[in-house]
């Protein structure tokens, strides 16, 4: 991503909120990627990822 971004506090703390927000969405609409701590690990980045985007989105 392009920037210095908000910080690094505030990017943790994006990113903690964004697996937890990814891990309910999959849940909720079903979506599996795999068993154990892998899946929760790649679906937590994904829901992070997108968090930060959106964040990104209002920053400008």
């Amino acid at each position: 991503m392009r920037g210095g971004g908000f910080g690094l506090l505030i990017n943790i703390l994006l990113g903690i909120v964004g697996g937890v927000i990814g891990n309910w969405l999959f849940n909720y609409f079903g979506i599996h990627i795999s068993d154990g701590f892998i899946g929760d690990i790649v679906t937590g980045a994904i829901g992070a990822i997108v968090l930060l985007l959106i964040a990104g989105l209002f920053r400008r």
